[in-house]
């Protein structure tokens, strides 16, 4: 059996999502057309500082310092016409003047003809020191309003009974989820809970019972086409008129593209960190190299000069400009053009390039979004040879052959002359980032072979990935 009282509120819808707004964390106001406040819940007050009376009837620039004025007529031109503000991260001012960062979501209210009459605005607080507090509030004057914001989030809001048992279901849920409310409704919340998950629950439900409010965290939920996805979520008890606790508002946000962004920056931290410590290296190699040759001070230092230059130049086309969207639109090159620009830093002046490098293959282009793809992985093979193979001394070759069959780039990547060569399992973050550069951005497969002789790297491309 369900919750009397619970049940009891669900016969009147408004005053259920007025019971979930005024409960939760997050600033909940609503403004008119002219950006006059016109509502101010209980998040807004420990957010802002102001208490509603002190803000009611004002208009919302009292929150907004000055260097961000510009924002708020823009916002109202875009809720003029019916447009949406999702998640913009600003700078808004408490009543004491310090500055907090905040999350604004702003959606226009309609009236019952559709007619744009006003806004609402969520605002979450993301300083570090709440950076994990996630919750939308919904507060407005009438329940009818009340119920517009609640439906026009675009996060999944949901209310549940101490029993587990959804209650309501909005919108931004079944956009989030897949589920329909009629689908929902009357089912336990654990069908959006994989089954290694549901330890969560009963201690959710047990805290929610006690009052207590569930601070915002990261977790795992089902879709209804079995799909898993990342949520923040926040819990918060919902109480009736006389203060008791019967059930809970949730509020999911995906968090799926930001935690691939997060992973893409790790790698890239990694690969940067990875790349440095190899350019010093690499550069104390070739005063090395050009000692062997150099009769003079002077010569040293022009030979030095020319393979820094060469190096500097090869690790442009190596690295993506992230200041520049567009900059990689025009090095689309050949194979045959791209493999001497980036090996040469690391060849020896006592013998001529082509007698310590050969290349063989047919003409073979290389789009402008493989370019950068194909310059690492030729740069990692490269940095390992001169460290650890046929480029580290002075007699060493290097042999590179392609070939092209069907849908396929053949390449073979041969040393010869180099220090004895040892197998190993074992995969350095280089290693690693080459292998993955292949697999995942080239689309293709590739395999060492330890020869005695001189390491062989044996790499298949797809084609149309490399013209690309």
């Amino acid at each position: 059996m369900g919750n009397p009282a619970y049940e009891k509120l669900l016969e009147k819808p408004a005053q259920q999502l007025a019971a979930i707004v005024e409960s939760s964390d997050d600033a909940i106001l609503t403004k008119d057309l002219r950006g006059v406040i016109l509502s101010w819940n209980r998040g807004a007050e420990r957010l802002f500082g102001y208490k509603a009376e002190e803000v009611i009837g004002k208009p919302v620039t009292v929150l907004i310092p000055p260097d961000r004025e510009a924002e708020e007529p823009r916002i109202l031109r875009l809720i003029g016409s019916g447009e949406k503000v999702d998640h913009l991260e600003t700078v808004r001012c408490r009543k004491d003047g310090t500055l907090v960062d905040i999350s604004l979501s702003v959606t226009p209210i309609r009236d019952e003809r559709g007619r744009v009459v006003g806004a609402t605005k969520v605002a979450r607080d993301i300083t570090e020191r709440r950076h994990n507090r996630q919750q939308r509030d919904l507060l407005v004057q009438t329940d009818q309003r009340l119920a517009a914001i609640v439906e026009s989030s675009e996060d999944a809001i949901l209310s549940k009974d101490l029993n587990g048992i959804i209650r309501s279901w909005n919108s931004g849920a079944e956009r989030l989820f897949g589920y329909k409310a009629d689908e929902v409704v009357g089912q336990p919340v654990y069908i959006l809970i994989p089954e290694d998950r549901h330890d969560e629950e009963p201690g959710i439900l047990a805290r929610l019972a006690r009052g207590e409010r569930i601070e915002h965290y990261e977790t795992v939920r089902r879709r209804k086409d079995g799909t898993l996805i990342d949520i923040s979520l926040s819990v918060s008890p919902v109480r009736d008129a006389s203060g008791r606790v019967i059930g809970a508002a949730k509020i999911a946000r995906d968090i799926t593209e930001r935690r691939r962004v997060q992973q893409q920056q790790n790698l890239l931290l990694r690969e940067m960190n990875h790349r440095i410590k190899n350019l010093f290296a690499l550069a104390s190699g070739l005063v090395t190299l050009s000692a062997r040759s150099a009769a003079t001070p002077q010569e040293l230092a022009s030979s030095v000069r020319k393979r820094l230059g060469a190096l500097a130049r090869a690790h442009e086309l190596t690295l993506t400009d992230l200041s520049e969207p567009d900059a990689r639109l025009d090095r689309a090159t050949t194979l045959s053009d791209l493999i001497p620009t980036i090996v040469s830093p690391f060849l020896d002046g006592e013998t001529s390039h082509r007698e310590r490098m050969t290349l063989s293959g047919p003409p073979v282009g290389i789009g402008s979004n493989a370019v950068t793809h194909v310059a690492l992985l030729i740069s990692e093979l490269a940095t390992n040879a001169a460290k650890y193979g046929a480029l580290s001394v002075p007699n060493g070759r290097l042999a590179i052959t392609w070939s092209v069959a069907v849908d396929r780039l053949r390449m073979k990547w041969e040393e010869r002359g180099g220090p004895p060569v040892r197998e190993t399992d074992a995969e350095g973050f280089g290693s690693v980032l080459a292998r993955v550069t292949v697999t995942e951005q080239l689309g293709g497969e590739m395999k060492r072979v330890w020869n005695p002789e001189g390491l062989i790297v044996e790499i298949l491309i797809q084609l149309d990935r490399l013209r690309s």
